[in-house]
């Protein structure tokens, strides 16, 4: 009886490590989504804005185009 207890509060320990392991890696995967969010896809929407702007500032006629 003392084995099996004692069989039970290791594997609950186990346990208990395997899921702050988890949780440690769902937050590096979320932190990841949210850089790459803020690195890449963010700037691809703003581009188009930016670019307009930029050959909108641009007198075309002068250059003979």
């Amino acid at each position: 009886m003392r084995l099996e207890e004692f069989s039970k509060l290791d594997n609950d320990k186990k346990l208990e490590e395997v899921f702050k392991s988890v949780e440690k890696t769902r937050k590096y995967f979320r932190m990841t989504f949210i850089i790459t969010l803020v690195l890449i896809i963010l700037p691809l929407l703003f581009m188009p804005v930016v670019v307009s702007q930029f050959l909108g500032a641009y007198d075309f006629g002068t250059l003979g185009l």
